[in-house]
């Protein structure tokens, strides 16, 4: 239990690296419809769009095989690579550092830390994710439709990269991921809702207009993953997206600024 693992260790580690379980899952999830050419200029190549200009907002909260108990949420975008439907992470909020290095490091999403919080109350279901004292995402939603328990499946795509150490540029190629999730349901339920979006300078969730809302849902149940690579995205071309999926670094000169004294 030590700073190199043994042969043992890294075959139980891997275990959990490669068969990710998310689990006792609870998700409410507003989509709508934005600006297809804000949509369009925010995937990265090799994305494309996908039917529609669909873009989802999500929080939740989850137990896990290989992070412990965590909230969080997304915003997905409908996208497409070849023959695969699904969504580009656009943004992604963890209130920990285990789940958001887990899935920053092996799958690529845009984690950052953040505070989510979901609270149901019947039918009527609300949601928010709060960073640095701003609510960037809440939600709304009245879900008195009952599917029943069931199964799903879906697509991620992500992307892969790494700064460059002198801090130009980027390390090597960005790598794009799938992670596909089958999920087991046990409780799935859908309705109206609402989304309101708040941008900052190191969040603009307001690049995302919301033209209309087109349902709600909220599930329970078991998700199981998995992910591998499948193309490579030349350095140059996708540095303006790499950049865009951190905060602005530029922003957070404090040099010369006061120190603030706390008893």
């Amino acid at each position: 239990m030590g700073y190199v693992k043994t042969a043992e260790e890294i075959e139980r580690i891997q275990v959990a690296q490669s068969e990710p379980r998310f689990v006792d899952a609870e998700m409410l999830s507003v989509d709508f419809l934005s600006d297809p050419a804000a949509i369009e200029r925010l995937l990265p190549p090799p994305l494309a769009p996908g039917d529609t200009p669909r873009v989802t907002a999500m929080v939740g909260r989850w137990r896990s095989n290989c992070v412990a108990d965590f909230d969080g949420g997304a915003i997905y975008v409908s996208a497409t690579f070849g023959d695969l439907a699904g969504d580009y992470v656009l943004a992604m909020w963890m209130d920990d550092d285990q789940p958001m290095i887990y899935g920053r490091e092996m799958f690529g999403e845009p984690k950052k830390l953040a505070r989510s919080q979901l609270y149901r109350s019947g039918d009527h279901f609300s949601a928010t994710i709060t960073r640095h004292g701003v609510d960037l995402l809440a939600l709304e939603a009245d879900l008195d439709i009952d599917h029943g328990p069931g199964r799903a499946a879906g697509i991620n795509f992500n992307f892969k990269s790494r700064p460059a150490t002198d801090g130009i540029g980027l390390e090597e190629d960005a790598i794009l991921t799938v992670a596909e999730f089958n999920n087991v349901l046990r409780v799935s339920r859908s309705g109206s809702g609402t989304v309101a979006l708040t941008g900052t300078v190191h969040d603009p969730l307001d690049e995302l207009p919301v033209v209309e809302v087109i349902g709600a849902r909220f599930i329970e149940g078991d998700l199981h993953a998995s992910a591998r690579s499948v193309a490579t995205v030349p350095m140059a071309d996708f540095l303006p997206y790499a950049l865009g999926r951190v905060d602005d670094w530029s922003l957070l000169n404090t040099e010369g600024s006061p120190r603030i004294l706390t008893s």
